[in-house]
């Protein structure tokens, strides 16, 4: 019973492990690009339990006792509310972490390069359109691809409505 609590190397290197790795897969994730983020399928569920299963070790070492886990847990939770603390009250922060709005179209011009380099598929491009009540992109004054990878649709007439 005792070794359930016993860890197996000195508490701050589990705090040390998930800083690094916490830090290296915000990297990555953020590098992967705003639509990868955006579009949660059943590929991203996979990752996501592939991800936790390929750093577990990195994490824990020959570690298996609850209080490992539980400190990692700990860490994690702070690590994740520290980057959410950060990047609320520095815009510098934010746009590090989450990047900026890309604009897809404007004036009804679809720009295909754009929609490339960011991964956003026409069929999205189109359904996105269709969520804004857009049947024409030459009715398009605006269209974003937003930090959390959904696609804002500005509209020739609703930029008139917020006008008038």
């Amino acid at each position: 019973m005792s070794q359930l609590l016993q860890l197996s190397m000195p508490w701050w290197e589990f705090v040390l492990r998930a800083v690094v790795v916490y830090g290296v897969l915000l990297a990555m994730i953020r590098l992967s690009g705003k639509r990868t983020m955006g579009q949660f399928t059943a590929f991203d569920m996979l990752l996501i339990v592939l991800l936790g299963n390929a750093v577990q070790n990195a994490l824990l070492g020959e570690d298996s006792s609850i209080a490992g886990g539980l400190l990692l847990a700990a860490t994690l939770i702070t690590l994740n509310w520290l980057v959410g603390f950060f990047a609320s009250r520095s815009q510098k922060v934010e746009r590090l972490l989450e990047g900026e709005p890309v604009v897809l179209a404007r004036n009804g011009h679809v720009f295909r390069d754009v929609l490339k380099r960011e991964l956003v598929s026409r069929d999205d491009f189109a359904k996105a359109m269709r969520e804004a009540g857009c049947s024409d992109v030459n009715h398009v004054h605006l269209a974003l691809l937003e930090t959390n990878g959904h696609i804002t649709i500005l509209t020739r007439d609703s930029e008139k409505n917020a006008a008038g």
